[in-house]
């Protein structure tokens, strides 16, 4: 009797262990994304496009303890982009110009650089993703 309660249990937990790591893996983020919301120029960001044509790692990052940039891992907790680009985490931070320490320059070093590198395949060539008003639409 007591083997078949314990095999019980243990077929629940990784039933359940199942269960939760399906519903974790589900989670992909809204389809739209408007990032900025409230500044001078905030950017309509298609989520669900990028996914479906992207790795998450190839936006997504994560910071080591020591403030470096680290690749993305399979399944870790995506944060706010503002979490790290603030200028109390990356204080003076530049990259290529631009302010790392802030949230319009993680993204447009982020963005620009795929969106420029990406502007003649062909799938996307007549998409003119390399203009600002793709992302920041005229209101």
């Amino acid at each position: 009797m007591k083997k078949i309660i314990a095999c019980s249990f243990v077929s629940l937990c990784m039933l359940l262990g199942t269960v939760i790591f399906t519903l974790a893996a589900g989670n992909t983020g809204p389809a739209d994304i408007t990032l900025d919301e409230g500044g001078k120029k905030p950017a309509q960001f298609t989520h669900k496009n990028h996914q479906d044509r992207l790795k998450c790692g190839e936006c997504h990052h994560q910071m080591t303890a020591d403030g470096k940039q680290s690749p993305y891992v399979e399944g870790q907790e995506i944060k706010k982009c503002v979490t790290c680009h603030n200028s109390t985490v990356l204080a003076g931070r530049m990259k290529d110009k631009l302010a790392l320490d802030t949230f319009k320059g993680a993204g447009h070093g982020n963005c620009l650089e795929c969106h420029k590198a990406k502007k003649d395949e062909p799938a996307i060539k007549d998409k003119k993703i390399d203009k600002c008003e793709n992302c920041h639409p005229k209101k």
